[in-house]
């Protein structure tokens, strides 16, 4: 339900608001709005009687936004900013709207982006418009409408659909072993790398193989391709998911450390605020989704 129409300012009033506070002064925002400094100010005016608060300090020689207008600049700059968003997403596709979507770089480009094919195919109308990013992030901050989470459900204030778990396999270059090793022990003998978002997955590994192992050390990466082209290069075995790993060994590029079955480290999850969750490039793709892992074996 929309605020009633009395908290609901002009566009124009709001743009001046936020380029004074970008800005920092009448005339800076005036030639950024291409407007004289006199509408400027009317603007303002116009929003604090409207508001019924002060949002200039007028006792300052410089024109500066008192604490709560700076605070509501803030708030504005990110819905004109989602405004806008939506309205160069509704140009680019009138049909069938679009989704953005936040990816995890290595479960992007390795499992969705060769399936995204046959999305775009069954809804040519919808456009899915890709982002990466390592960590969780504020759905409120940015353009995103939904993620791709791996871990545990510690996202705060989304609604989850799990996906797959996350099965790895430690992996090194062709040369780097005269043998796969014969026990989990075997690998705390070897330079281990590490991925900077998930530290800690050795250590799980091998409490998995009942292997006591704490603080290891080794070369730290963010992005799983980087960690997987330095084990490539010889430097050191790496965990891996499988659909990552599978695919450098095929290529002759990896090689399993030691023989054995793959482990579950964790679960990979869409994730949407609930106010998207009615979205209807989003209901499409959540529907995509849940029926392309129905197809899958994990």
């Amino acid at each position: 339900m929309i605020a009633p129409r009395r908290f609901l300012p002009s566009i124009s009033s709001l743009l001046a608001l936020e380029a004074v506070d970008r800005l920092g002064s009448a005339s800076a925002a005036a030639e950024d709005l291409n407007l004289t400094q006199s509408a400027i100010s009317r603007q303002l005016k116009q929003l604090e009687q409207q508001m019924e608060v002060d949002l200039i300090a007028r006792d300052q020689m410089r024109m500066q936004l008192t604490p709560g207008g700076a605070n509501y600049a803030k708030e504005a700059r990110v819905i004109l900013s989602r405004l806008a968003q939506a309205s160069i997403k509704l140009r680019a596709n009138p049909d069938g709207g679009s989704l953005n979507l936040s990816i995890l770089a290595s479960f992007g480009l390795h499992w969705l982006a060769p399936r995204l094919k046959d999305f775009v195919a069954q809804h040519p109308g919808i456009t899915v418009n890709l982002q990466t990013h390592n960590l969780p992030f504020s759905f409120e901050a940015g353009t995103a409408q939904a993620a791709i989470h791996y871990g545990t459900r510690d996202w705060p204030g989304v609604q989850y659909l799990p996906l797959m778990p996350k099965h790895v396999l430690p992996v090194c270059a062709p040369d780097f072993l005269s043998a796969p090793l014969s026990e989990p022990a075997d690998l705390l003998g070897y330079p281990l790398l590490h991925l900077e978002t998930h530290p800690d997955c050795w250590e799980q590994w091998f409490a998995l193989h009942e292997v006591s192992a704490e603080r290891l050390q080794g070369m730290l990466f963010d992005q799983s391709s980087a960690m997987t082209q330095a084990a490539v290069h010889g430097l050191g075995i790496a965990l891996l998911p499988t659909f990552l790993a599978e695919s450098e060994i095929t290529a002759g590029r990896l090689q399993l450390a030691i023989s054995g079955a793959p482990v579950s480290l964790g679960e990979y999850f869409l994730v949407w605020p609930p106010d998207h969750a009615d979205d209807y490039p989003l209901i499409q793709f959540r529907n995509w989704l849940v029926a392309q892992i129905a197809t899958e074996e994990f």
